[in-house]
């Protein structure tokens, strides 16, 4: 009897046994367990340690509460100003109600994925090239909202979204290399510019400092001789003064007058004509010596034979040729110029 009372308490034993270790379940301290008794939810949600369920009539499902990191796979689309990209991007989220994430969705990491591509995707054809380039904070703010709107009601909750890398085409990429350059050319340029804006102004008041001192220049001249002799050169230099080339300038725009020609004084020289008409030839008139005074216009002629002057008297500056009578006059003789 007392053997069978023995028999039957290790059988009783052995089936707590089983038993407990059949409803025995243990959460981890990040884990949080969800039970279902008979395909309903039972209770609220298990917190970490040590918990019993009923073997064959509870279930008991444990969510992650951690953070968990999620690439978002590489999404090609076109941006708003016409360029094709290629975005990748990474998701951070958890889990903060448990049996939400298990109940009000099927897999909450692939539902979270999805949401995530679809977002991204929209993203790159709202924004600009270099929005994506530059301003990717922005970007980050819309995508996390994007994706934790419809998020909220499975449990989890979005803690972070980045854009990870942008890849641009080959063509893209060059066209923007040469876009850069062009742009640091330019700023050089600038630089460069108002550098000579500067030294222009600084060479002006160094010259008015020296224009006060003559003496200065030749010092700088001399400055700068000794400057190119100190290298090791085959250069030849040679100082020309510049009060040389401004008397040349000077010279070419103010030439010198033109001497005045000496009097001539005319004598009656014959042509050997027709008519023998006596003509003036003129000789030159030495320096100093008073040359013939010209004949009076309004005084009246001298009624003696032509070609003659009287002595000490004024040379006339041409001898009258035979007169021609008019036609309705008879011709008047003159006497023979005994000159002839």
């Amino acid at each position: 009897m007392i053997a069978e009372l023995v028999g039957a308490a290790v059988a009783c034993a052995g089936v707590a046994g089983v038993y407990t270790a059949a409803a025995a379940r243990v959460v981890k301290q990040y884990e949080r367990g969800v039970v279902f008794r008979l395909g309903r939810l039972y209770g609220g949600v298990r917190g970490p340690g040590f918990t019993m369920v009923l073997p064959l009539v509870d279930r008991l499902r444990k969510v992650n509460m951690q953070i968990v990191t999620m690439p978002v796979p590489g999404q090609e689309g076109i941006t708003r100003d016409n360029v094709t990209v290629r975005v990748d991007a990474v998701v951070y989220f958890k889990v903060i109600d448990a049996a939400n994430a298990i109940i009000q969705v099927e897999d909450y990491r692939f539902a979270v994925s999805q949401m995530a591509q679809t977002s991204l995707r929209s993203i790159i054809g709202k924004s600009d090239l270099d929005d994506l380039l530059s301003n990717r904070e922005k970007l980050n703010e819309g995508l996390e909202l994007m994706i934790d709107s419809p998020a909220v009601g499975w449990g989890v909750q979005i803690d972070r979204v980045e854009i990870k890398d942008v890849s641009l085409p080959e063509t893209m990429k060059r066209s923007m290399a040469r876009q850069a350059e062009a742009d640091r050319e330019r700023r050089a340029r600038v630089i460069n510019a108002d550098a000579e804006l500067q030294a222009s102004k600084k060479l002006s008041e160094a010259a008015k400092e020296m224009s006060k001192q003559p003496a200065a220049l030749q010092l700088r001249l001399l400055q700068t001789v000794v400057a190119v002799a100190a290298e090791k050169n085959s250069t030849l230099v040679l100082p020309f003064p510049v009060e040389l080339l401004r008397f040349l300038e000077r010279a070419q725009r103010d030439p010198a007058p033109a001497a005045p020609s000496p009097p001539t004084a005319a004598v009656p020289v014959t042509d050997g004509g027709p008519e023998d008409t006596p003509a003036l030839a003129e000789t030159p008139q030495p320096p100093g010596i008073p040359g013939p005074e010209a004949p009076d216009p309004g005084a009246a002629e001298d009624p003696g034979p032509t070609g003659l002057t009287a002595p000490g008297g004024p040379e006339p500056s041409a001898l009258p040729g035979p007169a021609t009578p008019p036609d309705d006059e008879p011709p008047s003789t003159a006497p023979d110029d005994p000159g002839r």
